[in-house]
């Protein structure tokens, strides 16, 4: 039996040291910034309280882009940086983000001219990292790419590019590169207190969840990069701090492929609430979203609400034929965006407008706060984060190297299949133990892609082989909670533990996957 990898890692954070850099929370935000930290050659360690990526960053709607809404609000600036990192990330990773055409179905006459000009400015505004030229297609080549389009009305469309990924596996990916220079990273670690001497924060307590010891880091400078949850480690230091954030949750369906066959997604330039939708192919599948919808506080597993459900499905139908219907969905996922309060909002009302920037504020005691922003400025977020922690620290300043480090499996070798994502490392996944057995007939994964997850990838539960090492809740709920007690005995055989123990990750795990579904 392989041995827990656990054990040396919570060794490692707990080495009596001071850290260069602490930083708390595994999602985009902090695994970008301890990435960074790292390839600087600084001393780092992540806390993560749950899994890695557990909220938001596995729930996007699977874009790197630029933001096409944020051009049409004007938000030039936010635009131009996002796709310069969208450009970046494409180089970087190219076994995870890919190019995707994107069609905007025009039914209007003046539907054509008009996004077709602010498309052309978003391939301006992306210079030399452009994915590729925007352009008009009349009815014939629209339908051509895109067959399931209501055709009734149909005057074209405009195609334009952006990227696709996985949001999960990108995390994963980041947390392999932050090991593999010299970092360490512990999940289930949530950080129960800070430290404090003299008025300023050097360091964090944080509880093993698996144990219930409780242990102390301590740190030349602490990041707080827990995304949504941010105000709750504010508060640690000052328990009546103002609030950052004002969260809001947006919501995707997931169904059969059949209903946007071809290799593009569509967008919808304009709904009922002024956002945008999205219909996107996903391995093998596609998510239609997203929601905007305030929140009044946050929730590791926010559900959906029955008027989003019916506004996706409802502006879907619309555009496809045939339109999807509850019963077509397969699973449905929520994600809770850190938005940041402008001056002038107490938190109500709609937060279409809020910003989607990444805001970094420093406390009095020396706290550095990240968040906002989205996942394709990632890496961009922890470039800065790491500018200002370095002087605050007293670390010596160096230039950053991210914007050409290729992350950990890099590999330009051109697969269209499930294996893609482990880049270089697929061979190695497929020379485990099941790697010729599938997990489930409806689901693309193997017996070997589990025990891989929980040797190299810091797996713990069932819940993060099934949502986040592999992708079988967000695919087919259904599906992921039938494979639900095979995933769990090779779980407890790779940790050692007993049969008792698998059950109750199963149930653990049957009992969240009902969430994803749809009431029959």
């Amino acid at each position: 039996m392989p041995q827990d990898p656990r054990s040396a890692l919570l060794s490692a954070a707990t080495t009596p040291q001071t850290w260069d850099i602490l930083v708390i929370g595994g999602g985009a935000s902090g695994l970008g910034t301890a990435v960074e930290a790292a390839t600087r050659g600084h001393r780092t360690l992540l806390l993560e309280g749950h899994d890695y990526a557990k909220g938001t960053s596995s729930r996007s709607t699977k874009l790197v882009h630029g933001g096409v809404r944020y051009l049409a609000q004007g938000n030039v600036s936010l635009v131009r940086e996002a796709l310069r990192e969208r450009g970046l990330l494409r180089k970087n990773a190219p076994h995870l983000v890919h190019d995707l055409g994107f069609l905007v179905p025009a039914y209007d006459w003046w539907a054509g001219p008009f996004y077709g000009i602010g498309l052309k400015l978003y391939d301006l505004l992306a210079g030399k990292l452009n994915l590729g030229s925007s352009k008009y297609l009349d009815k014939t080549e629209a339908l051509a790419r895109t067959s399931t389009l209501k055709p009734d009305g149909l005057r074209g469309g405009i195609l334009y590019f952006d990227g696709q990924f996985d949001d999960a596996r990108l995390a994963i990916t980041l947390l392999r590169t932050f090991e593999d220079h010299g970092g360490v990273a512990l999940n289930y670690a949530p950080v129960v207190g800070l430290i404090m001497e003299e008025g300023k924060v050097v360091g964090a307590r944080f509880r093993d969840a698996e144990t219930g010891h409780e242990h102390e880091v301590r740190a030349r400078a602490v990041v707080n990069a827990t995304g949504v949850w941010v105000d709750d480690i504010r508060r640690m230091e000052k328990p009546d701090v103002e609030p950052m954030l004002s969260p809001s949750q947006g919501v995707h369906v997931v169904v059969d492929r059949h209903f946007l066959p071809g290799d593009n997604a569509i967008m919808i330039p304009r709904t009922d609430d002024g956002r945008v939708l999205f219909a996107v192919p996903w391995h093998g599948s596609v998510v239609i979203g997203t929601t905007d919808t305030p929140v009044p506080q946050a929730s590791f597993e926010p559900r959906p609400l029955e008027e989003e459900i019916a506004f996706i499905l409802s502006t879907a139908g619309r555009y496809l034929s045939p339109a999807p219907t509850k019963s077509d969905v397969r699973s449905v996922y929520v994600g809770l965006r850190p938005l940041v309060k402008s001056e002038q909002t107490d938190g109500a009302g709609s937060t279409a407008s809020l910003s989607r920037d990444h805001i970094i504020r420093i406390s009095d005691g020396g706290l550095i706060t990240l968040t906002g922003g989205k996942w394709t400025t990632y890496r961009r977020m922890g470039e800065d984060t790491i500018n200002r922690a370095e002087p605050l620290a007293g670390l010596a300043q160096r230039l950053t190297v991210t914007p050409g480090l290729h992350l950990h499996g890099w590999s330009e070798e051109p697969r269209d299949d499930h294996w893609r994502v482990y880049g270089s490392d697929a061979a190695q996944v497929q020379s485990l133990p099941g790697a010729g057995t599938p997990l489930h007939p409806d689901l693309p994964y193997t017996e070997a892609e589990l025990r891989w997850g929980v040797r190299f990838e810091g797996a713990r539960t069932v819940e993060d082989l099934l949502a986040r090492r592999t992708r079988a809740l967000l695919l087919n709920a259904r599906a992921s909670s039938e494979a639900a007690p095979r995933a769990a005995a090779i779980l407890a055989e790779e940790l050692g533990r007993n049969a008792a123990w698998a059950e109750l990750q199963t149930q653990s795990y049957q009992d969240l996957a009902r969430g994803y579904q749809l009431p029959s």
